[in-house]
């Protein structure tokens, strides 16, 4: 081999031991503001769910099965211990994750996770459990919630947690892709918004208590596979982002006891282009506030309440997959006012978005290689 190409071929082979040295540190210009976005961590294995613990550190599940905490300096822990039985096929695993209100006090960590039913089946459920003061082994855990029936493809398990302002628990599920016709269906939780206490069972203002033939623990029905959630931060309610077919990625503020249409209505068609449903809109049946078409994807969302990016303030920022970006929507009460599209250049699937307790802006990348990204205010 000629001298000449070894500091080529030295410098190959690092860049191959050490993935996307280049893009460490990203300056972006967005339409608002110029950003750099930092890699926090990396070496994730299609990291879902990310939250922040009071001394800055963050718990991160890896879909997998793996749950670790994270140090603002991108140490991995090994995997904390006494997690449950979970399906890791397709898109089940691991999922998202919430603490209680209480954590300072009980220590309890919320997970949602596809659970292995035995004899390949599966579905959505919900697990708590006190993580232990080294933040090595959850213990005195317990399954809350599961969904029912369960079934034994391997898509569309939702799922994100949302603590209300009253304590109580808001879990978003999927319809499980071939189940589709079941989300209109409130004998089950296939395509559901459940909304449960945190020792389990249906919250107490739920709309079908005392409905003989319907599942209790619902909230809203007719959704999809809802992946992104956040509560708005004046009003309280429960915004959400949903994953359509082809084209009709949605964002809807459920509310109690409304049906969202899927699959009666969407703004989408089936992945052979055939026709779902009976159009875009039926009596009886909400329509979302926003909607995308071409499908983008969307997972991960938040609403930046922060003051390191002032521009952004009141914005939702919703990550996706397909798109390979963020979107930021400016919001006037209800309405999605405005859509920009950012951080395409990243070049990364975005699995999960997050405002920290800094007031920066946490992003998820769902990779073999997934990384914790954080993004700030350019110097």
């Amino acid at each position: 081999m000629s001298p000449r190409l070894l500091p080529a071929l030295a410098f190959a082979i690092l860049l191959n031991a050490s993935p996307s040295l280049a893009q460490d540190t990203q300056r972006v210009r967005t339409d608002k503001v110029e950003v750099i976005v930092e890699t926090v961590a990396r070496n994730l294995d299609h990291p879902w769910g990310l939250t922040f613990l009071s001394d800055g550190r963050m718990l991160v599940t890896e879909r997998p099965g793996r749950l670790r905490i994270v140090s603002g300096e991108g140490k991995l822990s090994e995997p904390i211990k006494g997690m449950p039985r979970i399906a890791t096929k397709g898109q089940g695993g691991l999922l998202d994750v919430a603490l209680d209100p209480a954590f300072q006090q009980n220590r309890l960590v919320y997970l949602s996770f596809a659970e292995d039913r035995g004899d390949g089946r599966a579905g959505t459920s919900v697990l708590r459990g006190r993580l232990d003061e080294a933040g090595t082994t959850l213990t005195d855990t317990q399954v809350i919630f599961r969904q029912e029936p369960s079934h034994t493809g391997g898509n569309h398990f939702g799922s994100r947690l949302v603590f209300d302002r009253n304590g109580n628990l808001f879990v978003t599920v999927g319809d499980r892709f071939d189940l589709r016709d079941q989300a209109q269906n409130p004998a089950n939780h296939l395509g559901k918004v459940i909304h449960i206490r945190p020792k389990g069972g249906p919250a107490p203002d739920n709309p079908y208590l005392n409905r003989e033939g319907t599942q209790p623990e619902i909230w809203s029905i007719g959704h999809r596979n809802v992946q992104g959630a956040a509560l708005h931060p004046t009003t309280g309610e429960l915004w959400t982002a949903e994953h359509g077919a082809r084209g009709g990625d949605e964002i809807n503020i459920p509310r109690k006891g409304l049906n969202y249409g899927w699959p009666v209505i969407t703004y989408g068609v089936d992945y052979s282009g055939a026709k779902i449903g009976e159009g875009t809109k039926k009596a009886g049946m909400e329509q979302p506030i926003y909607y995308w078409d071409p499908s983008i994807a969307p997972s991960g969302m938040a609403f930046y309440t922060g003051d390191k990016f002032p521009a952004w303030r009141g914005s939702v920022l919703v990550g996706a997959l397909a798109g390979k970006l963020v979107s930021r929507l400016d919001v006037d009460g209800d309405k999605v006012t405005g859509e920009e599209r950012m951080l395409q250049q990243i070049g990364e699937r975005f699995r999960d978005v997050r405002q920290g307790p800094d007031g920066y802006v946490y992003l998820l990348t769902d990779s073999s290689n997934g990384r914790i990204l954080r993004v700030r205010p350019a110097d």
